[in-house]
C-alpha cells in the first residue's frame, strides 16, 4: 500500500502536497492529506467545503510551517505580504479545500477501511521491520515520532489517504496514451541525424583597420543605451558571524576533556559482530537442534535441512545495540568468533546464534579529536553570544539609531560598498567581494531606500547581517571618453560580425548552385568536421544549430550561430536515422507513464474542480486574513 502511495505522489495529488521524510524512508504524507483539520466544526473557518470546515489554528500552523520553511530557503525571514506575492497563502488553501472535497466525497460514498486491513498495510510497510524482517512496534514508534506524528494521528493518515486513493484509481486507472502520440513523442526525442560542417570564427574575417574618430563617434550615438551606466547603491553592512565570534573564544583543557567524556560514543567505533541465527518453534526443538550442533552438525546445514538460506539467517554485520531482541544480544556478543550459542529464549521465540565474524571496537584518543571538540563548544557558546547582540542591536534601532551609530555604539565593524549595481559590480566592472555568498544583499539593498529598515539576514553558518543604503547614484548616459576602449572593442566586433555572416552568404549561395562542402573548404581554407549520433536533447553543440539540424532535410544544407557571437556554422545534413517504434521499450513505457500522469493530472483537476463546485465551497476571506498575518489577530 505504501509503495502505491509513494507512487501516487509522482502525480497529480503528490504535486499538491509535501512530502514528510520518516527516520531513512520517503513516505508520501501528501497522499494521506490532512488530518486533524477534519475534527469538530468550529465557527472561525478559513473555507467551508460541502460539511467539512477548515479551521483558522489549522490552517494557520500550516502556513507557519511553510513561511519558515521558505524563509529559511532564502536566508532571510520574509513578511506576509512577500509570502502573498510568493503565492503561498493561496497555494496552501487549494490543497487543503482539495483534500476536503475528496474526504467529503469519500463520506457521501460511504467508503471505508476495516481496522483489520489497515493494521495489515501498516506492518507490511518495510520500514517498520526490525532485524528479523518482521513488524517491529518500537520501530514503528520511533519511525512516526521522528516525523512528529502520534499514534492516533498516523493511523488516520493511513485511513484517509487509503481512501482518496479508492476515488483517483476509479478515475484515473483506465486512462490509455494513444500510440500515436507516444511514437510522435519517441521520434522527437530520439531521432538522430549526423552532420558535415564547417565553422567559420573571427580569423576568417581578415584585418580591420581602427575606426576614425567620426565613425566611433556615429557608432557610440546609435548605441549610447549600450553604454549606459546603471544604477549604483551605496551599502552599509554589519556582520555578526558565529563562526568568527567562535574564533575569539578560548576554550579550557577541562571543558574538552569533559566534553570528550560525554561525547565519547561520538568518537568511538562500536564492536560489529555478523550474526547469524535459527528461530524454532519451541524449547524442546531448540534443544534438540543445539545437541546435534554439539555433536558436529554445521549451523549452514542445520539451517538447509529447515529450509532456510543464508539471508533467512543473517542479521548482517551489527552493534549490539542494533540487536533489537537484548537475549540475543546477549548470546551473539558473548561468543567466540565462529561460536554457536546454546539454545536463547527471545522475544520472537527460541532461537540458536552464531558469531560467524568479529569486527573489533576502537575509540579515537583526545590527542585527535581535541581541536574539533574546542571549536564545537566555542560554536556552541558563540550562538548565545550572537543573540545577545542580536538583541542589543535591534534595542539600539528601537531606541532610532542608525545602522552607523549601531556598530560605532557596539563596536562591530561597518563594512561600506561605495557602489554596486544589479548585478553586484563596481563601476570598474569587478565584482564585490566583501558579500557573504550565502546571503542576497545586492537584492535587498535594490529592494529597498534610503532610510527604510531592512529586516537582518540570516547567515547559513549562524550569524545575522544588518545592511542600510546610504546612497544612490542614478542610471546615466556615459560621454565617449568614459567607455572609448569599450565602444572601439564593440564597433570591432559588429565589423567582424558583418564580415563573417558575408562570407556565410557566399558561401550558402555557392552551395546552393551545386558546389560541395569539401571543395569549397579547402577553397575557404576551412577544415569539413562530422558529427554522428545528434539528437534534439545533450548534443555538445550550440542550440541555435541543433535547432537549424532538425529543421533541415537529408543532403540540405544550412547555416546558424555558433556559440560565439561572431561564429558562424555551415553544415549539411548527411543522414537522418528515425527510431523504430517498440511498444516494450524502457523509452516507450517512460513516455507512456509521463503521458499517463499528464492525462491524469488535467482529469483529477477537473474532477475536483467540479466536485468543489458541486459540493459548495467558499472562502471566508475575513479569516484567511486574519490566519496570514494580514488582518489583526
Amino acid at each position: 500500500m505504501l509503495r502505491g502511495l509513494r507512487k501516487a505522489s509522482e502525480n497529480w495529488l503528490g504535486k499538491i502536497v509535501m512530502a514528510v521524510v520518516v527516520g531513512g524512508l520517503v513516505i508520501a504524507f501528501g497522499v494521506w492529506g490532512i488530518g486533524d483539520i477534519f475534527r469538530g466544526f468550529g465557527l472561525s473557518t478559513v473555507a467551508t467545503i460541502g460539511r467539512t470546515e477548515i479551521p483558522i489554528a489549522e490552517f494557520q500552523a500550516r502556513y507557519n510551517e511553510q513561511v519558515q520553511q521558505f524563509g529559511r530557503q532564502m536566508g532571510r525571514p520574509i513578511s506576509p505580504e512577500q509570502a502573498r506575492a510568493f503565492g503561498i497563502e493561496q497555494q496552501l488553501l487549494g490543497q487543503m479545500i482539495a483534500f476536503a472535497a475528496l474526504d467529503e466525497r469519500a463520506r457521501q460514498l460511504r467508503l471505508g477501511l476495516s481496522d483489520a486491513e489497515l493494521t495489515k498495510r501498516i506492518t507490511e510497510n518495510p520500514a517498520f521491520r526490525g532485524f528479523n524482517g518482521k513488524f517491529d512496534q518500537s520501530v514503528f514508534l520511533q519511525r512516526i515520532r521522528d516525523s512528529g506524528f502520534s499514534e492516533e494521528r498516523f493511523v488516520l493518515e493511513q485511513r484517509q489517504g487509503t481512501l482518496r486513493r479508492q476515488l483517483i484509481d476509479a478515475i484515473g486507472a483506465q486512462l490509455a496514451t494513444p500510440q500515436t502520440i507516444a511514437a510522435a513523442i519517441e521520434r522527437y526525442g530520439e531521432e538522430e541525424r549526423t552532420i558535415d560542417y564547417v565553422t567559420l570564427d573571427a580569423s576568417k574575417a581578415g584585418d580591420i583597420a581602427p575606426p576614425s574618430p567620426e565613425t566611433l563617434s556615429g557608432y557610440f550615438e546609435d548605441h549610447k543605451v549600450a553604454f549606459r551606466a546603471p544604477e549604483y547603491r551605496k551599502v552599509l553592512m554589519m556582520i555578526v558571524s558565529q563562526e568568527e565570534l567562535a574564533r575569539g573564544i578560548e576554550v579550557s583543557e577541562d571543558d574538552a576533556k569533559r566534553a570528550y567524556q560525554d561525547r565519547l560514543s561520538r568518537y568511538s567505533t562500536p564492536e560489529r559482530r555478523q550474526v547469524q541465527q535459527i528461530v524454532f518453534a519451541n524449547a524442546d526443538e531448540a534443544k534438540q537442534a543445539s545437541e546435534r550442533l554439539a555433536g558436529g552438525l554445521d549451523f549452514a546445514e542445520l539451517a538447509k535441512e529447515r529450509n532456510l538460506t543464508e539471508k533467512d539467517i543473517d542479521l548482517g554485520t551489527v552493534t549490539k545495540s542494533e540487536i533489537i531482541d537484548q537475549a540475543v544480544a546477549n548470546a551473539a556478543f558473548g561468543l567466540a568468533e565462529g561460536a554457536v550459542s546454546a539454545p536463547v529464549a527471545g522475544r520472537f521465540g527460541t532461537a540458536i546464534v552464531r558469531t560467524v565474524k568479529i569486527e573489533p571496537g576502537s575509540t579515537k584518543p583526545l590527542a585527535e579529536v581535541e581541536a574539533d571538540i574546542k571549536h564545537d563548544i566555542a560554536f556552541d557558546r558563540a550562538k548565545a553570544e550572537v543573540n545577545k547582540i542580536r538583541d542589543r542591536v535591534e534595542e539600539e534601532f528601537g531606541g532610532g539609531a542608525r545602522l552607523d551609530e549601531v556598530a560605532q555604539t557596539l563596536k562591530i565593524p561597518l563594512l561600506t560598498i561605495d557602489a554596486v549595481d544589479r548585478s553586484g559590480r563596481t563601476p570598474e566592472g569587478q565584482p564585490v567581494t566583501e558579500v557573504p555568498a550565502d546571503v542576497d544583499v545586492i537584492g535587498g539593498a535594490f529592494a529597498t531606500d534610503i532610510g527604510n529598515e531592512n529586516d537582518p539576514l540570516q547567515l547559513k553558518g549562524g550569524g545575522f547581517l544588518w545592511y542600510d543604503v546610504a546612497g544612490i547614484t542614478p542610471s546615466r548616459e556615459r560621454k565617449l571618453d568614459e567607455v572609448k576602449d569599450r565602444v572601439e572593442a564593440r564597433w570591432h566586433e559588429d565589423e567582424v560580425i558583418k564580415r563573417i555572416e558575408a562570407k556565410t552568404t557566399e558561401l550558402m549561395d555557392k552551395l546552393k548552385a551545386g558546389a560541395s562542402l569539401a571543395e569549397l573548404a579547402v577553397a575557404a581554407e576551412l577544415k569539413v568536421e562530422s558529427k554522428s549520433g545528434l539528437k534534439r536533447q545533450g548534443s555538445d553543440m550550440p542550440a541555435r544549430v541543433m535547432t537549424e539540424v532538425f529543421r533541415t532535410a537529408k543532403d540540405g544544407f544550412a547555416s546558424a550561430d555558433g556559440e560565439k557571437a561572431t561564429d558562424r556554422i555551415i553544415f549539411r545534413v548527411t543522414d537522418i536515422k528515425v527510431p523504430t517504434y517498440d511498444a516494450a521499450s524502457a523509452t516507450v513505457q517512460s513516455i507512456r507513464n509521463q503521458l499517463k500522469n499528464s492525462y491524469n493530472d488535467e482529469l483529477m483537476t477537473q474532477y475536483v474542480t467540479r466536485l468543489e463546485a458541486d459540493l459548495g465551497t467558499s472562502i471566508n476571506q475575513s479569516a484567511l486574513a486574519q490566519a496570514t498575518g494580514r488582518a489583526p489577530q
